[in-house]
């Protein structure tokens, strides 16, 4: 799966939050970016950003003179920021439930920017969409686990390690399609099957409980 790092821009305008807008448009222009990143003053400070549409509508849409405003009067801080191991259909629902189009890639430092443009066109999610590689991997992870513990012992942990791992791709999917929980899973319905696997795992965690909380 790609992670934010392999599709972020790497060519970050950074500005100072004392810089006015009229600078910032200016380093706008220079640099072909429509964000600027509102850079830190300490280590305990807080990274900003600043876009096009804060310039627009927070000093254009008022007529307001830009060389007589500063980057921290219009500036977002502290910004939402992207770890860079962040799976890309993660980082496309944090920017659905947060309503950002762009944010900086940070890990101690900006490591880059990544925004819609670079999800839309640098993702894999054509060739590989999430919940379909998740729907095979969750079926070779049955199949998988049925021939292991056939094989074991269904009261073996490499068994009940198997099944644990099922449940968490079972739940990763449900998760990320949105689906309805199943009325039975996968470690249910090989429960209902194997009721001797419940020495080991005794009651079990099942994924039902799991996805529902």
């Amino acid at each position: 799966m790609l992670k934010a790092f392999d599709i972020m821009s790497q060519d970050v305008a950074i500005v100072r939050g004392s810089a006015t807008v009229a600078e910032a448009i200016k380093l706008m222009r220079l640099k072909e970016v429509r964000t600027l990143i509102v850079d830190i003053r300490s280590t305990d400070d807080a990274y900003g950003i600043v876009t096009q549409t804060d310039i627009v509508y927070k000093v254009v849409a008022y007529g307001k003179d830009p060389a007589a405003m500063r980057v921290y009067e219009i500036m977002t801080k502290p910004c939402i920021s992207v770890n860079p191991d962040l799976g890309v259909e993660y980082v496309a629902r944090l920017f659905a439930n947060t309503g950002i189009h762009v944010a900086p890639v940070i890990r101690e430092g900006i490591l880059g920017i990544i925004s819609l443009s670079d999800i839309l066109n640098k993702g894999d999610f054509l060739e590989k969409p999430k919940v379909v590689v998740a729907r095979n991997e969750l079926s070779r992870a049955i199949a998988e686990a049925k021939s292991l513990c056939a094989g074991v012992g269904i009261t073996s942990k490499e068994c009940a390690a198997a099944w644990a791992l099922v449940e968490d791709i079972e739940a990763e999917m449900i998760y990320q399609s949105g689906m309805d929980v199943p009325e039975k899973t996968a470690f249910q319905l090989y429960c209902d099957e194997n009721p001797k696997i419940f020495q080991v795992l005794g009651t079990g965690q099942l994924v039902t409980n799991r996805v529902a909380r």
